[in-house]
This record gives C-alpha cells, structure tokens and sequence, in this order.
C-alpha cells in the first residue's frame, strides 16, 4: 500500500480522534460524578463525600486539560489535510462546532473556575449549582459534535448550491433522528467509563488496604450506577444498528460479514473475513440470528456486500472485529457490575478478592469499547467523508503532500507521546496517592504541647482517620 497523502491523512485523523476521544468521554463522567458527590455532601453534610470530590476535581481537571488540547488539533487537521471537506460543508460544521463552542465550552470555562478557586468563596448552593454546570457543559459539548457527525453520517437539512452543502432547515439537522440513538449511546458510554474508573478505584484502595470509607462509597456507587446503565445501552446500542441498517446497508453488511444476500440471515459470530475470495474463514454462525437481530423478523432477506461495487464498499475486516471487540467488553462489564452488585449488596465484596481483582482490571474495557465502537462508525462509513455525498478520496487537501503529511504525522505523534504520556503519568500518581484525608478527631492518644500540633505533617501521618470513617 502506498503511503499516499490520502492514506497518511487517514492515519493522522484516526491516530488524533484516538487520542482525544477517551479525554472527553472520561470527563463527561467524572462531571457528572462530582455533581452526585457535591449533592450528596450538602444533603448528609459527611465528608467522605467532599473528600472524594476534592479527589475526583483534581483528575478531572488534568483530564480536561488534555481533553481541550487535543481537540484543538483536530480544528487544524480540518484546515490543513481536509479543506475540500471543510470548503464544502464549512455551511453546517462551522455553525454546529460554533455552537459547542459558545455553548459548552463557556460553561465549563467559566464554572470550572469556581469550582477550583470558589469552594470557600460562593455559597454551597451555588458551587453545587456550578458543579451541574460544568456536567452540562460536557453534556453539550458532546451533544453537539454528534450534531455534526450525525450529519456526516445521514445528511438531511441541506441543498446542494455552487460546489456548497448549505442548510435548509437547521430543525432537521440539529433533530435528525439519528442524533436521538446516536447521543444516548456516546453519553452512557461516558458514563459507563466514569462508573468502571471509579469502582475499579475503590477496588484498588481495599486491595491495598486503604482508605475504607472512600473505597466503599466508590466500589458501591460505580457497580450499582453501571449495573443500571448497561442494559440501558445495550437497547441504544441496538437502536444505532437500526439506524445503520436503514441508512448505511454497506456498513451494516460489514459488521456482519456478509458478503452474500440471505434470506433467512445467519448472524457470524466470529470468523476473519477474506475479500480476496467474499467468504468469511474460520466461520461460526448461528442461523436466522442475523434476521432476527436487524429486521426483527424470522424471515427477512438481509443484503451482503456483493450487492455493493467494490468502490462503494467500506473496509470489512476493521468494522467486522471492532464490533465484536466492542459487544464483548459491554458483556464483560455488565457480568462485573452485576455479580459486584450483588456481592455489595450481601456485604461480600470486600472479602472476594479475586472479584476485587477483577473490578480493578476491568478499568480499561469502556475506554476499549468506546474506541472500537468508534472505529465501527467512522471506518465503516468509508469509502464517505459525507455518506453518499462526498467521497474521503475527494474532501482531502489537493495540494497536500505525501512528505508533508508523513512530517505532521511524526510530528503530532512525538508531541502527543511527550504530552498524554506525562497527563497519563500525573493521573496515576493522583489516583496512587488517594484522597486527602481529613482530619475529624485528634489520633487516639495523642497529646498536643502546642496549640497547631495538630496540624504537624509528621503527627498526621501517624494517626489520622480516613475521610469517612
């Protein structure tokens, strides 16, 4: 394979939104996870719950940092690999990505400050009210980039006028009825990466030994809120194929890995697909499955993709694992919440360690799932930029360079590794050294000689109580 300015553009765009989506993902849940904590302080007035929000802020606040710096790359890709892309439908995308802009970002600018520096300076009803502010934000912010690639996905709203996607009806485009399946789907996963990070955290602290009250409120908290969501996402899950497969048979065909029309469909449920000969190796299926799943019905002729011109097929290896890559960490999770669940519940959790074990490890599966989930949409809608509009071959850059393109890519790549690779650092060392513990009682025994002995750092070490406790 040549590496065509094309190609290496593609790579420099899936190398950037890989980066960047887990960024905003985790902070749309820890968001809204600090508003629950904040609410629940000012209702019980415990400390543990304001200790595991000063915890959580601090994370937070570097996950938001690295979540805007990455995202500020992609506007330039925009600019510099894709100007047809962006000449074309800068009509639509430039307003949608303004309007996240002027809505989401200034709300969590503006009351992400308060939040840092307004604790003992604005009322407790108005830091909570901040706290819910900078969860909108997030919530909007994602909100309108699914706006915008919804659009790519099913463009509606628009005419098409002197080389211009211009609109024709902003109702249509802000409700198109994909956005309703596909916004529901990104902001549970987000909530589900909040959910798992915080239980597999408190998981850590009682595998170590630590911090008892802070570990129960998270292993309790994140198991129940995930036990609640997944079977919730797997219906949105379902209803974004029903969108896929009423808009993007190409696409669907792929995930699949149907190459033939079948009537009744079978469902693979693994194989390795082989273009070369549109047959699927190693293949195991389960007939009428596949009819079952994407018509509801016993009987319904589903397409393959031989139905489709070679050029107008999307990459079918890709779609075909990532998907499955995806289902299967939503069914290891939900296994994990369920049976954590129910283990807190009957006040077994904490003496299980190899279910301990399992929560701490689980914390990578919803950042997995939203990637793959991730590549699922956006490589299964190729050979599109714009879904049967605009081909990805013609929104590049014309005068884009192959060596041009290879020099941005290393050097995105080095930058990014420097960056993301000290973030990731720094969030780990948070999450290592815990929340900072409170001090509620004078340690057993102690007998202060001066009036701030208490407040001696090596005193503290020696016998003050966890937050909660």
């Amino acid at each position: 394979m040549d590496a065509t300015a094309l190609l290496l553009s593609r790579i420099q765009f899936g190398f950037t939104i890989s980066f960047h989506i887990i960024f905003p993902a985790f902070t749309i849940g820890l968001a809204a996870w600090l508003t629950v904590l904040e609410a629940m302080h000012m209702r019980t007035g415990r400390p543990v719950y304001q200790a595991l929000f000063e915890f959580w802020l601090k994370i937070f606040g570097v996950a938001f940092g690295m979540g805007v710096v990455s995202g500020v790359v992609m506007g330039f890709q925009f600019g510099t690999n894709w100007s047809v892309l962006s000449k074309m439908s800068g009509p639509i995308q430039g307003p949608l990505l303004s309007y996240e802009t002027f809505t989401a970002f200034m709300l969590e600018a503006s009351f992400f400050g308060v939040l840092v520096f307004g604790r003992k300076r604005v009322p407790p009803w108005f830091y909570l009210f901040s706290t819910a502010m900078v969860s909108l934000g997030t919530t909007l912010s994602a909100f309108w980039i699914m706006v915008n690639n919804s659009w790519m996905q099913v463009p509606v709203g628009y005419v098409f006028q002197n080389g211009y996607f211009a609109p024709d009806d902003w109702t249509k485009i802000i409700f198109n009825s994909v956005v309703w399946s596909r916004f529901p789907h990104m902001l549970l996963a987000a909530y589900l990466t909040g959910a798992f990070c915080v239980a597999a955290t408190g998981a850590w602290y009682v595998l170590r030994g630590d911090y008892y009250a802070e570990s129960r409120v998270m292993l309790r908290m994140g198991l129940f809120l995930a036990a609640i969501l997944i079977p919730v996402q797997l219906l949105f899950g379902h209803l974004v194929g029903d969108y896929v497969h009423d808009h993007q048979p190409a696409k669907f065909a792929a995930i699949e890995g149907r190459w033939h029309d079948e009537q009744p469909a079978s469902e693979v449920l693994i194989g390795l697909p082989d273009p070369a000969t549109e047959s699927n190796k190693f293949e195991i299926k389960v007939p009428i499955l596949g009819s079952i799943i994407a018509s509801s019905s016993l009987s319904s002729k589903e397409v393959g993709l031989a139905d489709f011109v070679p050029q107008d097929r999307p990459p079918v290896l890709i779609p075909f694992v990532t998907f499955r890559i995806m289902v299967g960490c939503g069914l290891i999770m939900l296994a994990i919440a369920w049976l954590g669940s129910y283990l807190s519940i009957k006040r077994r959790l904490r003496r299980n360690r190899a279910m301990l074990w399992a929560i701490f490890l689980s914390f990578p599966l919803p950042f997995i799932a939203i990637l793959t989930g991730w590549y699922v949409a956006e490589v299964g809608r190729q050979p599109w930029a714009i879904y049967g509009l605009l081909r990805t071959a013609d929104a590049v850059t014309p005068f884009l360079t192959a060596s041009a393109a290879m020099t941005s890519l290393v050097l995105f790549g080095a930058v990014y590794l420097f960056i993301f690779s000290f973030g990731t650092f720094y969030i780990y060392r948070l999450l290592r050294t815990g929340p900072t513990r409170l001090v509620v009682e004078p340690p057993h025994g102690a007998s202060p000689n001066r009036p701030m002995s208490l407040a001696d750092p090596e005193l503290i070490r020696s016998g003050y109580r966890s937050a909660g406790e």
